[in-house]
């Protein structure tokens, strides 16, 4: 977890979440032969990295529900349905970061935490890579993450689908969640 020129012990600290310069991704098959992809406009988390204990870091993340967006307003107010993430039961998704471990590769770390979505909680793994650390044209200390997962839909009680003519479902179980992270250190 180290840059060149850049003391990894320098990270330790609290360090928000910036909305404007991250994406919370994620993209799931429909109709058995494309892929839609989408991503949460509304989020907001804090990131405690302890740049001498790697494994001690954590991270709070919530997002706003309603503020999902595919591209398409009918599907996303489908999206936001009692169907499917029934917003205005379940107003955000919640990640807990709760251990952290080393990767495979120089840099990555794979994250432990509680998932919560439309009100189910399951510990998940998410990939993380630690994409640099800068000082930005405003002074801001920022901090770089790219993470990735996947889940079943069903495993949260996501479960509206539809049999399709030919045989399958038109909206597949797996989704694939793409994250990019910019952190400002907290003042």
């Amino acid at each position: 977890m180290t840059v060149p020129g850049t003391a990894i012990e320098n990270l330790t600290g609290t360090w928000t979440i910036d909305p404007a310069h991250s994406r919370f991704g994620f993209a799931v098959r429909h109709a058995m032969v494309a892929t839609v992809r989408g991503s949460f406009r509304s989020f907001e988390g804090t990131l405690h990295l302890d740049g001498f204990r790697p494994t001690a870091s954590h991270a709070t993340i919530s997002i706003n529900t309603d503020s999902i967006d595919t591209g398409n307003s009918d599907r996303d107010t489908h999206l936001r349905s009692p169907d499917f993430l029934d917003a205005d039961t379940h107003p955000t998704i919640t990640f807990t970061g709760t251990g952290i471990k080393p990767g495979d590769d120089p840099d990555s770390y794979v994250v432990t935490g509680d998932l919560t979505i439309h009100g189910t909680t399951h510990v998940v793994e998410v990939a993380v890579e630690f994409q640099g650390s800068a000082v930005d044209s405003f002074g801001n200390s920022r901090v770089g993450f790219a993470a990735t997962s996947s889940l079943s839909r069903k495993d949260f009680g996501l479960t509206w689908n539809a049999p399709l003519e030919a045989g399958g479902v038109l909206i597949g179980d797996k989704v694939k969640i793409d994250v990019d992270i910019s952190a400002i250190r907290a003042s």
